[in-house]
């Protein structure tokens, strides 16, 4: 496979995966377009035009420095520069990987949140008030990721000559749709606990809990019955607006399941009294880039993981 092949079926599979499905993602895309074309010529001239094709713009091919058949890969959850010296004293690598954003794709993290808003409305809260309170907290995000020294990583791939990507969205939607099918699938889930064992047998997070790192309550306790469980922080760039918790919790959800929490939303959970079970973030980063990286080793290529990939081949 020649790198832009493995970047459209990155994109593809998550376009498959994504909970607005295909004709949600094509919507998004087709306004993208129109707004394009109203654009005056010179806004064009620099416009992102890769976004009228990719809706995951935290998911890019980042450098090209030989543009070959692929047939190993060194794919981490973090690619620093460490990693890509790491390459270079592996010798034989044709591609890095990280799933965490780098590049441009880090610089557009906040242009995939507006995929949380359809979400959150597919459990329940009026798409009026997700994007409300969402439109706040992706500029917030937005302004972050600003003060980012976005290119630190790129530039190292660039001069040691090594091809890179990053695959974000594309790879948490895989891990939600899986999460998702997995839970609503068992209708035995009646109280925490249950999800948790539930979640425990899904090999990342069992190799995660062997290191402390595996699903784990924040909020709630094993006994309290899960009600409505929602899987709504496993994609969407990272933790949507902390106000949102009341608005689920009138949506009838009593189960959040994320891959982290911060304390601010932590508190606004238990304020709403929804249970909050967090899954693990490298381990549910592992489990959705396992699921891309199956696809590959399908096609004989071979993968390397580093930096906290939790590989786990289901081929």
């Amino acid at each position: 496979m020649k790198i832009n092949e493995i970047y459209n079926l990155a994109i593809q599979m998550g376009i498959e995966a994504d909970f607005r499905g295909k004709e949600g993602v094509e919507k998004f895309l087709e306004r993208k377009r129109k707004k394009y074309e109203k654009l005056p010529d010179k806004e064009k001239e620099e416009f992102d035009k890769e976004s009228l094709e990719n809706p995951y713009l935290d998911s890019r091919i980042l450098n090209v420095s030989e543009d070959k058949d692929i047939k190993k890969v060194l794919v981490g959850v973090d690619i620093e520069p460490a990693e890509i010296l790491l390459a270079k004293e592996l010798g034989g690598i044709d591609l890095i990987i990280s799933h965490h954003p780098l590049g441009k794709g880090l610089a557009h993290l906040a242009d995939v949140m507006e995929l949380q808003c359809d979400v959150f409305n597919q459990y329940g809260v009026p798409i009026n008030i997700a994007e409300g309170l969402m439109k706040e907290r992706i500029s917030e995000v937005a302004r972050g990721v600003n003060a980012a020294n976005h290119q630190r990583t790129v530039d190292t791939a660039r001069i040691l000559g090594f091809n890179l990507m990053c695959l974000h969205t594309v790879c948490d939607n895989l891990a939600a749709k899986f999460l998702k099918d997995k839970v609503e699938g068992n209708k035995d889930l009646e109280r925490i606990e249950d999800l948790i064992d539930l979640l425990k047998e899904i090999p990342e997070y069992k190799e995660a809990s062997k290191i402390g790192a595996g699903p784990k309550i924040f909020v709630g306790s094993e006994e309290n019955r899960c009600g409505k469980i929602a899987l709504t922080e496993i994609t969407g760039g990272t933790e949507g607006s902390p106000k949102l918790y009341e608005k689920m919790a009138g949506a009838g959800i009593g189960t959040v399941v994320g891959m982290h929490i911060s304390e601010e939303h932590k508190k606004e959970a238990e304020a709403s009294n929804i249970n909050v079970v967090i899954a693990g973030h490298i381990s549910s980063d592992s489990l959705g880039v396992n699921l891309f990286l199956d696809e590959l080793e399908k096609r004989g290529i071979e993968i390397i993981p580093c930096s906290g990939l939790i590989r786990i081949s289901r081929t």
